[in-house]
């Protein structure tokens, strides 16, 4: 399913996967949170619960977009992290990975903490 994310003056599309997790987030779309940044990644709570799955993982590609089952958080990773060991990504603990941006995503770099994060589905 394609999504859009809007943050701030941040447009950008997304691909979501067919896991379990995306699917569950696809189906609560449209969304709204407020920012919170951890290094290079934004992350928003969700009215979406799931479980972790099987192919959780805590290190991720920029760009990716993950479920963190402990936060019920939708997260965008577009850099390190304070918990990275070297420039990708890394996530405090596993988390279900739900698809990737389609664009540059260092363009989350702009976004402040706070800012009201808008998940839609893509017309």
């Amino acid at each position: 399913m394609k999504i859009v994310i809007e943050a701030g003056s941040v447009r950008m599309e997304a691909e979501l996967n067919d896991s379990p997790t995306a699917v569950k987030v696809g189906e609560a779309l449209p969304v709204e949170g407020s920012a919170k940044l951890c290094g290079d990644e934004i992350y928003l709570e969700i009215p979406v619960s799931a479980a972790q799955e099987a192919d959780a993982r805590e290190i991720v590609e920029v760009g990716t977009l993950g479920y963190w089952p402990v936060g019920h958080a939708f997260c965008i990773f577009f850099g390190p992290t304070p918990v990275s060991t070297d420039v990708r990504p890394r996530a405090y603990s596993p988390c279900n990975i739900l698809g990737r941006v389609s664009g540059d995503a260092t363009e989350f770099r702009k976004v402040r903490n706070g800012v009201t994060v808008t998940l839609s589905r893509a017309e």
